[in-house]
């Protein structure tokens, strides 16, 4: 609400329509509106001055100005692919903005539609018969497939193992969902940048509910062992959860056929650019479990007069049914993002996905030989097959190298004292020699 008298876009009521609202409920004042413990009251002062709409852009401006233009090689999580101009035209549209949520039972036929389309894509690409629509991003669907793990499993235990690769982010969000749910997290250690096997089958047992794998994983290396995972799982009645991505899963083995449970990821890779912090979490399962997914699934059925219909078919979170019964609290989905997803998998076609699945693996493995030219560096460290990223060896201290390449227009992530993590595809492959150039100076 604004007392400014004459409302605003994103509240726009004013004082009298406010103060008559106020009336029509029989209230002095909104506080009244709200019932919040005084235990968790704010009771201070925000200190944020009121400015006017033109001095507000100036100040975004100045804010923005302090952002470094670099050319991303990141990777670790942050990927960006070349995204086609349709996409951001067609999600523009007015019938696909909305300031209400995009997953009422109200929901448009033609966003229904998309979303159906989104999820049968994953579909395809998983092999799993069910995928939602959507995950807030690929940190909390593995959340949700360990909470999923507890309820569709019968061990004894709730311990969820996860390989010691696994991006800091997505294991801190992981504990909080175990630190709710009763549940453990344990580590598998990795060799040469992918699980030990050995190492697995020593560790999992009766106390094991879930395990986690990734392809590829977060250095970019391919998981070979992932239908022994699979079994080793399988015989210890564990959930197998494997962390993916849509453009991965068009070049690598379908997950379903290495025993895969649940698959979740990061649709984002598609539809959406890098961003500071935005994501968008797939969730794929079998059919097994269809009442045990989390956010919500669009069905695809007939009304009356025998035409094709959409439908919100399942939404098993507390704000629809019993508490008690909700499987999740998840409660905003991305409806909007799943959308641009699915927008970028149709333009590309299948033949058009498998080919940027092949060049993440051809410019990976092209930019680690030139790297590997260069006195001082080595790459890659895993004598692995790489999608995408790669890691480098270094002689002088990553961090200097990382920040001397920053002053030239590179990002690139340091793992640790001497390694340096590179990233290539389609939308920085074309900087790739000036790269190689920079690395030449610097490393």
């Amino acid at each position: 609400m604004t007392d400014t008298g004459r409302g605003s876009p994103y509240a726009p009521h004013t004082a009298a329509e406010t103060r008559s609202m106020l009336d029509a409920v029989g209230v002095d004042d909104e506080e009244a509106l709200f019932d919040v413990p005084n235990s968790i009251r704010f009771d201070g002062q925000f200190g944020i001055d009121a400015r006017s709409e033109s001095a507000t852009r100036r100040e975004a401006r100045r804010t923005l100005a302090r952002n470094d233009d670099l050319v991303s090689f990141l990777g670790r999580g942050h990927y960006a692919h070349e995204i086609p101009s349709v996409v951001a035209d067609l999600a523009s549209r007015s019938e696909f903005l909305t300031s209400y949520t995009q997953y009422q039972p109200e929901v448009a036929q033609g966003f229904l539609q998309a979303l159906f389309e989104y999820q049968s894509m994953l579909v395809e690409l998983t092999g799993l018969e069910i995928a939602n629509c959507s995950m807030h991003d690929r940190a909390t669907a593995l959340g949700e497939a360990a909470t999923l793990a507890t309820r569709v499993r019968e061990t004894a235990g709730s311990t969820v193992l996860v390989p010691d690769l696994v991006r800091e982010e997505q294991r801190a969000v992981l504990e909080n969902y175990a630190r709710g749910g009763d549940l453990s997290i344990a580590t598998v250690p990795t060799d040469d940048g992918t699980v030990d096997i050995d190492a697995l089958e020593g560790i999992i047992d009766e106390e094991v509910v879930m395990v986690y794998a990734e392809n590829p994983t977060v250095r970019g290396t391919i998981e070979e062992g992932l239908e022994t995972i699979g079994d080793l799982a399988a015989a210890h009645d564990a959930l197998f959860c494997l962390g993916s991505d849509p453009v991965a899963l068009a070049l690598l083995e379908e997950p379903a056929s290495v025993g895969a449970d649940v698959v979740v990821g990061d649709a984002g890779t598609l539809g959406l650019g890098q961003a500071y912090g935005m994501g968008h979490g797939l969730f794929a399962t079998r059919e097994d479990f269809l009442r045990q997914v989390p956010g919500r699934l669009v069905g695809a059925s007939t009304d009356q007069s025998g035409r094709r219909a959409y439908t919100l078919t399942l939404q098993t979170r507390e704000q629809h049914i019993r508490r008690e019964r909700a499987t999740s609290n998840i409660c905003t989905n991305q409806a909007w993002v799943a959308l641009r997803t699915a927008m970028h998998v149709a333009w590309l076609g299948p033949d058009g996905l498998l080919e940027l699945a092949e060049d993440c693996v051809r410019n990976a493995r092209e930019l680690a030989a030139r790297v590997d030219e260069i006195d001082g560096l080595h790459a890659p460290v895993h004598d692995r097959h790489h999608f995408r990223e790669f890691v480098v060896a270094t002689d002088q201290p990553a961090d200097a190298i990382r920040d001397r390449l920053a002053k030239e227009g590179f990002a690139v992530h340091a793992v640790d004292e001497h390694r340096l993590q590179l990233c290539v595809t389609d939308a920085n492959e074309h900087a790739t020699d000036r790269l190689v150039a920079a690395l030449r100076e610097v490393a």
